[in-house]
């Protein structure tokens, strides 16, 4: 937001320099993130006096003047300067240039834009000129370009052209404050609001259309209230009729932009059709122009989330929604409506009709009500200050500080809160008012800082989570952040299902935009979102992982914090393109569905999730995945899954590569890891292993997790490692067949015999063949 210096000082006389002032409103809580200066600073522009006019010997359209400066006394030389207006006379007052001074020039480019000229001393055909006599235009401080500036005939002799303007009320620069306005604060979305915690329209980015708009806008910076002024022969049936839309409905705003406002978007209208969008801005078909004789002049409170979700919806942000959506003062329409009828009628030589249409549907604001404990204040800001103090900080900003409430013992003060701080709403708000007055940098550091006998400790989730980060990192993961907030239809595309009769998206009941209207079921599709958005920027290996909550509307039993609704943490994993860059002694290639799968299977072994089921799944198991693996702990708990995410929902969000993804539930990870949580020592074992390998064909679809299993279910202590190194297909093994070879490793405190191993294989190769149908291959 921006303030005017020349503005806020007509307000209240700080005094300060333009860095102070930056540096107490930010100490006071509005933010100053930078200042600019506006307007030409006519450093080294100075009144002077001609004293004589001659023709120019060597050019009829300069004259040479003898201009008076005031730098030497009245007694020294006057400079010479060659002039071509055809204004210029011998005794007026005139604005000099002096020799040194950088003028904002005119014409300086090709486009008309001013460019920086340096004035020096010269020869003009052959005769000197000590400086610039100067027009309005040149000043840029009007736009007179048709000779030069004549001054009063007091204009002091030597002054700054600056100070002489000034002392006119005529001050050319300004000082605009950048301040970055924290939503509750809205009191301050004004130059008034900024006047009471610690100008031309044209230094806050306004530009002057005409007498009743710009009177409108200079109300609204000057107090924070939005008008909206109507040519009131415009309005049909001289009605105004506040609405919502029942459907889409077409507007032509001030800009010229035909618009569709959406079903619930707050409309004004008159008795035959919508004359303005409420809160964001007005229709076309009532504008106010110079043929305008009849103006109605528009001062509402409206509801901030509606004006916030109808600014989303159209996409259209202004001055008047930026402080809507904030929440304006509810007491403050009246005042407003009243300032401005009386400024047009002053400007424009107009008349004020008698009376107003004042319509309050939920009846005038309460005053609201908060207690002060003074001592709590005290103890939570660390200060020592009094009751009168605290009243004196407190009334300096409308805060009305009243007796002891009644039964307080002297321990408890009423204070009421003005109508312009909606963000003042409990004690702990009206303490920080406190601190904020006093100064944040006046409260002392206390000499001591109590500490707990012991530190806090890391629960198993938080710890888990900590050292997973790290291993995911160091394996080249980037850890994304992503809105928890999706379109409905959207959300509704990624709602895996899970077995309830009622699952369904978890939608927000006052979304402010359409693409914020529900809660995210799954992970996924913030991840390809991040995906395509490094993707259009020249990325191609992307690795990705997120801790984060999902969401949905569900009847399956469970814990739940609001009946209906299931919410978890889940973790995401998402890959595509090449997990390397192509080097000279390695070639590139595309991740693939078991780079996706190592990932978590290494996560499996970080936290120690041990006797993980596997279950293998195709294209329409999962509405998000074309394949991929669910896997399942003890008793069948779900873990998650891993797999290729579908081609048509890479495709909606423009990726060509393919992506694999891993989407794992977090709360029940930590949970199956919780028997081997802490790390544990094994020294190495003193006596050799037996290595065996054993090679076995099964059918094609078998998956080898589930002879995996299966070999580790039926052997004993004995086998410390079992481990698929091949798979074939083809020739020898038969229709349909595959052989898997798997290496196995045995070992034991002490030296194993041969006829041990060759009961441990034989027992393995007899589960094998009882459950998979496997046979040893030849």
């Amino acid at each position: 937001m921006k303030i005017s210096r020349n503005w806020l000082d007509q307000y209240v006389d700080t005094g300060l320099s333009d860095d102070a002032l930056a540096e107490t409103l930010t100490m006071g809580g509005l933010e100053v993130d930078a200042f600019d200066r506006a307007g030409p600073s006519l450093a080294g522009v100075v009144v002077g006096h001609v004293e004589r006019v001659r023709p120019h010997p060597n050019a009829d359209r300069l004259v040479l003047c003898d201009v008076r400066l005031g730098r030497d006394g009245a007694s020294g030389p006057a400079a010479q300067i060659a002039c071509g207006a055809p204004n210029v006379a011998a005794g007026q007052r005139v604005p000099v240039a002096t020799p040194g001074t950088e003028l904002m020039l005119p014409g300086g480019e090709e486009n008309g834009e001013r460019a920086p000229v340096t004035i020096e001393r010269t020869e003009l055909r052959g005769e000197r000129s000590e400086g610039m006599i100067c027009s309005a235009h040149e000043l840029g401080i009007g736009e007179d370009a048709s000779g030069i500036m004549v001054l009063a005939e007091d204009a002091r002799v030597g002054q700054p052209l600056a100070e002489h303007l000034a002392a006119r009320g005529a001050v050319p620069s300004d000082t605009v404050f950048n301040i970055d306005l924290t939503p509750n604060r809205p009191d301050a979305a004004s130059h008034l609001g900024v006047a009471r915690d610690l100008a031309a329209l044209t230094a806050v980015g306004l530009r002057p259309r005409n007498a009743v708009v710009d009177v409108a806008n200079f109300v609204m910076h000057e107090c924070g209230q939005p008008l909206h002024t109507f040519d009131f022969s415009a309005v049909a049936g001289e009605e105004i009729v506040v609405r919502s839309a029942e459907a889409a409905t077409p507007i032509t705003t001030l800009d010229g932009t035909e618009r569709e406002a959406p079903p619930g978007t707050l409309l004004i209208c008159d008795a035959e059709r919508p004359v303005a969008l409420a809160g964001l801005m007005g229709g076309q078909n009532t504008e106010v122009t110079r043929e305008t004789t009849d103006v109605l002049i528009e001062s509402a409170y409206f509801d901030p989330q509606a004006i916030r979700r109808a600014a989303k919806a159209l996409d259209l942000s202004t001055d008047a929604s930026y402080r809507f959506e904030r929440g304006v003062d509810r007491d403050g329409q009246v005042w407003a409506a009243a300032r401005a009828a009386a400024l047009i009628a002053e400007i424009t030589g107009g008349e004020v009709a008698e009376g107003l249409v004042d319509k309050q549907p939920h009846g005038p604001p309460e005053p609201r009500r908060l207690a002060l404990r003074p001592a709590r204040a005290n103890a939570v800001l660390g200060t020592d200050l009094s009751v009168s103090e605290m009243s004196a900080l407190l009334t300096s900003v409308g805060v009305d500080v009243c007796d002891e409430a009644p039964g307080s013992s002297g321990e408890k003060f009423s204070c009421v809160v003005p109508s312009f701080r909606p963000d003042i709403t409990r004690e702990e708000d009206i303490i920080e008012e406190v601190a904020r007055l006093h100064g944040y940098d006046q409260i002392p550091a206390p000499a001591h800082v109590p500490l707990p006998a012991r530190p806090p400790q890391e629960n198993a989730m938080r710890r888990l989570r900590r050292r997973l980060r790290a291993r995911l990192a160091g394996l080249g993961l980037r850890e994304i952040q992503t809105n928890s907030m999706l379109p409905t239809e959207q959300a509704r595309r990624f709602l895996a299902p899970e077995g309830g009769a009622k699952d369904d998206v978890a939608q927000t009941l006052k979304p402010i935009s359409e693409a914020m209207a529900a809660l995210r079921p799954r992970l996924l599709p913030g991840a390809l979102a991040a995906l395509r958005f490094n993707r259009n920027r020249g990325q191609a290996g992307l690795r990705f992982f997120e801790f984060g909550h999902v969401f949905r509307q569900t009847d399956r039993p469970g814990p739940t914090v609001i009946p209906g609704y299931a919410e978890r943490e889940a973790l995401l994993l998402a890959l595509s393109g090449p997990p390397q860059p192509e080097g000279w002694d390695t070639d590139t290639r595309e991740a693939d569905f078991y780079d996706a799968k190592g990932l978590v299977e290494h996560v499996l072994s970080l936290l120690r999730v041990e006797d993980v089921a596997m279950e293998p799944f195709g294209a329409g198991a999962d509405p998000n995945f074309a394949y991929g693996v669910r896997l399942a702990g003890a008793e069948g708990t779900p873990l998650g899954m891993v797999g290729k995410v579908s081609e048509e929902d890479a495709a909606r969000f423009d990726l060509e590569a393919d992506v694999f993804a891993a989407e794992l539930r977090w709360g029940t990870l930590v949970e199956a890891a919780a028997p081997v949580r802490g790390r544990r020592y094994e020294p190495p074992r003193q006596f050799p292993s037996v290595e065996r390998d054993l090679a076995v064909v099964v059918a094609q679809d078998a998956p080898a997790g589930a002879l995996q299993h299966t070999i580790e279910q039926a052997s004993s202590a004995l086998l410390a490692e079992a481990r698929l190194f091949d798979v074939y297909a083809g020739e020898g093994v038969g229709d349909e067949r595959k052989s898997l070879a798997f290496a196995l490793r045995f070992q034991a405190d002490r030296t194993l015999e041969d006829a041990e191993v060759d009961a441990e294989v034989e027992r393995i190769v007899s589960s094998l063949a009882d459950e998979h149908d496997a046979t040893l291959r030849q």
